[in-house]
């Protein structure tokens, strides 16, 4: 921070001030003769502060996000030229932050919401607002629930439910999803250790290819680029004394994207202490063959886009192909987002493995009692 704050007093305007605003932010307020006299500064502010750093024997590359604003046209008062200066800020976190951004009127509304479910949800999770609704995955075939996967509710005391949508894209984009997700995925083990998913030895039921009790948990691409992140999965496996095999981590491909090296290396690392893989929203990405191999996942989720394009002979065929490439490499298939009895009918006769959707059974709250297994024929387990 003392060198940071060192190089923007070497490179600001000598009638500048300078200031450490709070926690890792500055401010540097000057006159300027327009926009592009304000962003030069900006660009020599950035690359100053990007400049390696070396401190004792450490060589630390930090980076930064700018927002900018300009007195009058942003604002008439100094307050209002900073709450327009930090939504630009925050504009620039969002676009994937190394960015330096302008204040526009138009980003107001949308910004200063996702400002408030960032610091509401930070709270939230000290508050217990957030709850897990379990949805379970039924077997095509029998009609047997083979597994559950764990979601996220939020239950805001003042706004009511959350969607998920609403809320975990700013978690992914602020960092708060690496604490969402731990808690999510103890909250889920917890669980699951309730529902007698200990290891043999602890009494539990044995685990196969087809164990009703598996538990899948979502895993952010955030999460799994985390230092530690399979150190923490096997703690949390140990501590809720379920078998490893037990629980199933799901990934989507844009995990892959940033860094597919490190991402294959933390599945692998995964695999080999037993936790199951799944590829969530298949299809949604760059899906492939390729992609299937590497992984070497347990299951492939077909996205819900497609699961309501069946009706349609393309739709249907998309959906048989990526069953077929699927058992091609030995993972198992489950659709998802099935509304309809038409849709349950066409994917079991595809040989699509498994599903879930509303019309099989709405996610619910835990319940302490094992739940019941097999439905017997396969119709939906509620409405």
């Amino acid at each position: 921070l003392a060198e940071v704050a060192s190089r923007l007093r070497q490179v600001a305007p000598e009638e500048a001030t300078v200031a450490r605003f709070g926690g890792d932010e500055f401010i540097v307020a000057c006159p300027m003769d327009g926009r592009a006299e304000a962003e030069i500064l900006a660009l020599t502010m950035m690359d100053e502060i990007t400049r390696p750093i070396r401190i004792d024997e450490d060589r630390l590359e930090i980076a930064s996000s700018m927002g900018i604003a300009i007195l009058p046209d942003d604002g008439e008062d100094l307050d209002t030229l900073m709450q327009c200066a930090d939504l630009a800020l925050y504009r620039s976190k969002v676009n994937g932050r190394k960015q330096i951004s302008f204040y526009d009127p138009t980003m107001s509304r949308n910004l200063v919401r996702r400002r408030e479910i960032e610091a509401e949800l930070r709270l939230a999770l000290q508050r217990d607002e957030l709850s897990i609704f379990f949805q379970p995955i039924i077997d095509l075939e029998s009609g047997r629930v083979r597994a559950f996967e764990a979601l996220v509710r939020w239950f805001h005391p003042e706004k009511g439910e959350l969607r998920p949508d609403e809320f975990i894209p700013v978690a992914e984009e602020t960092g708060a999803i690496v604490r969402l997700g731990e808690w999510a995925l103890i909250e889920a083990i917890a669980q699951l250790s309730k529902w007698g998913g200990g290891s043999a030895a602890a009494g539990g039921a044995s685990a196969g290819a087809d164990d009703p009790f598996t538990m899948w948990v979502n895993i952010s691409p955030v999460q799994l680029m985390q230092p530690g992140f399979v150190d923490l999965v096997e703690t949390a496996i140990v501590e809720g004394s379920v078998s490893p095999d037990r629980l199933g981590l799901e990934i989507t491909e844009t995990a892959l994207m940033a860094d597919a090296q490190q991402a294959l290396e933390t599945i692998d690392a995964l695999k080999r202490i037993g936790v199951r893989i799944a590829i969530d929203d298949f299809g949604s990405g760059y899906s492939s063959l390729a992609y299937l191999r590497q992984l070497k996942a347990d299951i492939v989720k077909i996205d819900r886009s497609f699961v309501s394009d069946l009706d349609t002979p393309d739709g249907h065929n998309l959906v048989a192909a990526i069953v077929n490439m699927a058992h091609a490499v030995g993972c198992r298939t489950v659709a998802e987002g099935v509304e309809t009895a038409d849709q349950y009918r066409a994917l079991k006769a595809m040989g699509c493995d498994m599903a879930q959707g509303f019309w099989l059974a709405r996610p619910d709250v835990a319940q302490n009692r094992r739940p019941q297994l097999d439905r017997g024929a396969p119709q939906p387990v509620s409405r």
